[in-house]
């Protein structure tokens, strides 16, 4: 571990007093004012105080109502991570580290802080990034430019990688914050993109726009681009994520058939809304339900289709999915359940008119979007040598190299291990593992050694309510606390072995980021904790006890 620098003194306000030490009680957190602008969270814990900024670096989460772990804390709403030592990001979503403040406690017991003057000017902090050496003739490729591929060129920098390095994108636009395409569709890129085109240049990170991967050829070490370019590579990470997957459904290569993955796809279906738009989404996914919510004060009616009984079963369980359905009907949305579209049949202009139900049913559609699951983009990698399984995505190490030394992968496309009770790998397309990955490949593409530590976090906002989950695997009970009816409730997901798998919320947090933070330090939960009606969240008491010895 690299020796803590100890800043220049000079680079620091003077001393702020911001409260007494003996306001803080052990393993405390407390907002304080630094001045008028910038809010401080300190906290302590082992009899030391420490300070960092005040809000997560994704969405401005107040920090001081997270998820306090041992030399860390973790966002109330998303999950990202914090090290109060250092403010440097450790889990996500987010690219950004928080501002670290110098304490001391005065003779009279104050709480003294002094800020960085860089950092007086923003809530949020890049870490430090090497400048590119020419003598240095090493070239990285980032293929796919997500969130996978953008935290990745940046950790690399960040890790002291000086050589030429390509980030491959196969989208026009700079990587952007994909997850809210579906939920707020009159966004435009640069309101989306997480840095602007000065920033990639200014760190030396080639980015290359509307290009893809067309073969890999491991054995020369060669990325063939559909631009036609050749690239020798010295390590790849490849991150290429899904594409929508468009059912064998007669009529669906009609105009007016839409599906939501990238920005274009927002843009063309915002172009075709209209205040008589009726609109018909097929699956209940979170991203046809999240279309559904953003669209329906907009157009004149809305309806979702659905195969099971109830939305997001699989994901949730049937009692919750219930109360997800009947969120849908009291605003408007008509929910057809237990059912499909067996035919979407179009106009003589080639649009869609209608829409065939599975009992032989129409309703009218002017704009049919289609949330009906993605395929995996990896067939570049076919006779590459890389082995891909059958679903297309590719087994990785736990320090997200595949079979083929140096080609890294990560993002949808890996089958990967992830913290908690999942002994085989698993393939989870989530925002925030993918950011994740970028990290944990960039740093062992760097030479340092890194294990995968990921617990799955998922959060979406349907109807300003804000879901958030953590965890994964099967479940044979939902234990929920809480009120259902008004979605202010914990549920947890028990399997056979009466361990708690997966813990969802509405309305109740921190507890989901507890329990991600709980299960990252090698904790597991059972029903025993929290079979107490009176307090079921007694078990959180267990985020501050020592770590267990062999992780």
């Amino acid at each position: 571990m690299p020796a803590i620098q100890i800043p220049d003194i000079v680079d620091y306000t003077d001393p702020v007093a911001v409260c007494n030490a003996a306001d803080l009680k052990e393993n405390e957190m407390k907002q304080v004012d630094f001045d008028e602008d910038t809010r401080v969270l300190l906290v302590k814990q082992n009899g030391r105080l420490q300070a960092v900024g005040a809000k997560c670096t994704h969405y401005g989460a107040p920090l001081n109502t997270g998820a306090l772990g041992q030399g860390r804390v973790r966002c109330p709403w998303h999950g990202a991570c914090f090290d109060l030592e250092t403010g440097d990001i450790e889990d996500f979503p987010g690219l950004d580290s928080l501002p670290c403040f110098n304490v001391e406690v005065s003779s009279e017991g104050m709480v003294m802080l002094r800020a960085k003057r860089s950092d007086l000017a923003k809530s949020k902090r890049v870490k430090n990034m090497v400048a590119r050496k020419p003598e240095d003739q090493r070239c990285f490729i980032v293929v796919g430019g997500g969130p996978s591929g953008a935290v990745c060129v940046e950790t690399l920098r960040q890790e002291g990688f000086t050589g030429r390095l390509i980030l491959v994108s196969r989208e026009n636009y700079l990587p952007y914050d994909r997850i809210k395409i579906s939920k707020a569709m009159n966004l435009d890129i640069e309101q989306l993109r997480f840095r602007d085109e000065e920033f990639y240049k200014q760190h030396d990170i080639e980015v290359w726009l509307g290009v893809g991967a067309s073969k890999l050829d491991t054995a020369q070490k060669e990325l063939h681009c559909t631009n036609g370019y050749v690239v020798k590579y010295d390590k790849i990470y490849i991150a290429t994520g899904c594409s929508s997957f468009k059912p064998p459904i007669p009529g669906v290569n009609l105009n007016n058939v839409k599906t939501i993955r990238e920005l274009d796809d927002t843009k063309s279906i915002i172009a075709a809304v209209t205040e008589e738009t009726r609109v018909v989404c097929l699956g209940a996914s979170f991203i046809a339900l999240e279309a559904a919510a953003a669209l329906v004060s907009k157009v004149a009616s809305v309806t979702v289709v659905g195969r099971d009984k109830v939305p997001l079963k699989a994901a949730f369980g049937e009692q919750i999915g219930q109360r997800v359905a009947q969120l849908f009907e009291d605003n408007k949305v008509t929910m057809r359940m237990e059912s499909g579209i067996t035919e979407i049949i179009g106009d003589d202009d080639g649009k869609v008119v209608e829409v065939q139900l599975a009992d032989e049913s129409r309703i009218p559609c002017d704009l049919l979007i289609l949330g009906t699951g993605s395929t995996l983009n990896t067939q570049f990698l076919a006779k590459s040598g890389v082995r891909i399984n059958r679903n297309g995505s590719v087994d990785v190490t736990d320090f997200l190299e595949s079979n083929v030394p140096d080609v890294y992968v990560g993002g949808d496309i890996a089958n990967a291990h992830i913290h908690g009770l999942a002994h085989d790998r698993v393939n989870i397309g989530h925002y925030q593992l993918a950011q994740y990955h970028g990290r944990i490949a960039a740093i062992n593409m760097c030479g340092s050694v890194k294990k995968l530590e990921a617990v799955p976090f998922f959060f979406t906002m349907i109807f300003g309510k804000g879901f958030r989950y953590a965890g994964h695997g099967s479940y044979k009970e939902v234990i929920i606390d809480g009120s259902l009816e008004d979605l202010k409730f914990v549920a947890y997901f028990v399997n056979e072995a009466d361990t708690v798998t997966a813990v969802a919320s509405v309305g109740r947090d921190p507890i989901v980021a507890q329990f991600s933070e709980l299960i990252s330090q090698g904790k597991c939960l059972g029903r025993g904790h929290i079979e107490n009606v009176e307090n079921r969240e007694a078990w959180t008491a267990k985020l501050l006890e020592p770590l267990p010895l062999v992780r």
